[in-house]
């Protein structure tokens, strides 16, 4: 009786799930009955969601900038599945914060490896589990994908790429009954503000006495409004943090009108 019960769970994939909004996806998938697969990037990752999870959920160690990694663990998610898909949560994701002209090119590298080519590597390699089920692709992404922000570019722009790819798959997948859907995340409680404000400080620390004099205050002002923003509970932060950035951007100006007026 328990293997039927089984059989007839609804099962899913979430990349980026051994910390913050991916962690709590899957605990709650988990909580309504999903069968839970998902990455991580630890061995303590894993060993944590399994204990909190009461061993529901099943995490996988996998780099999704690794094809054959990616091709790996879906292969292993499948065979447990039936071949098949349900939904498919692509939250994965890097943040590179800081002025374009002194991030490295190879770390806004990284972050499109991550952010666009990690998650195609992703899609595409669950898609005939998904197209099987007739399942749904949930694409994780962000406000600055069509808002861009200073000192953000890397992210808004490796987001947007992904926007335009989601855009495409939701066209070429509809024939197959495959959803695909872009939720843009807002202000969560979640482990992703303690990344987020180590980031910025690590950006702000390596800056030389050159760059402090170019950005370091304007930046001190973002990182400041941003780590406040998301430490606190409101949606409207989103608000006054864009409109204390049109003090350091005039271009941004427009896009607040155009956003709250």
């Amino acid at each position: 009786m328990a293997s039927v019960t089984q059989q007839k769970k609804l099962s899913a994939a979430i990349t980026g799930a051994g910390s913050g909004l991916g962690r709590d996806i899957a605990l709650g998938l988990a909580a309504k009955n999903y069968r839970v697969f998902g990455t991580a990037l630890s061995p303590q990752e894993i060993d944590d969601l399994k204990n909190a999870s009461d061993g529901e959920v099943s995490l996988s160690q996998c780099d999704i900038t690794d094809e054959a990694a990616v091709r790996s663990w879906a292969r292993e998610v499948v065979a447990q599945t039936e071949g098949g898909l349900d939904l498919l949560i692509s939250n994965a994701g890097v943040l590179t914060p800081g002025p374009l002209e002194i991030l490295p090119l190879s770390a806004i590298r990284r972050e499109f490896e991550v952010n666009v080519f990690g998650v195609l590597a992703v899609v595409n390699a669950f898609l005939p589990a998904l197209r099987k089920r007739g399942g749904r692709i949930v694409q994780m992404s962000t406000m600055t994908a069509s808002l861009p922000l200073p000192f953000n570019g890397p992210s808004g722009a490796s987001k947007a790429a992904m926007e335009v790819f989601a855009a495409v798959y939701r066209a070429e997948l509809k024939p197959f009954d495959v959803e695909v859907v872009i939720a843009a995340a807002g202000n969560m409680k979640t482990g992703g503000p303690a990344k987020t404000a180590s980031a910025l400080k690590r950006v702000a620390d390596n800056m030389n006495s050159e760059q402090r004099d170019l950005y370091g205050e304007a930046f001190e002002t973002f990182a400041r409004t941003l780590n406040r923003m998301q430490r606190s509970r409101r949606v409207a932060a989103w608000f006054f943090m864009l409109c204390a950035l049109c003090v350091l951007c005039g271009s941004i100006r427009i896009l607040v009108c155009r956003a709250y007026s």
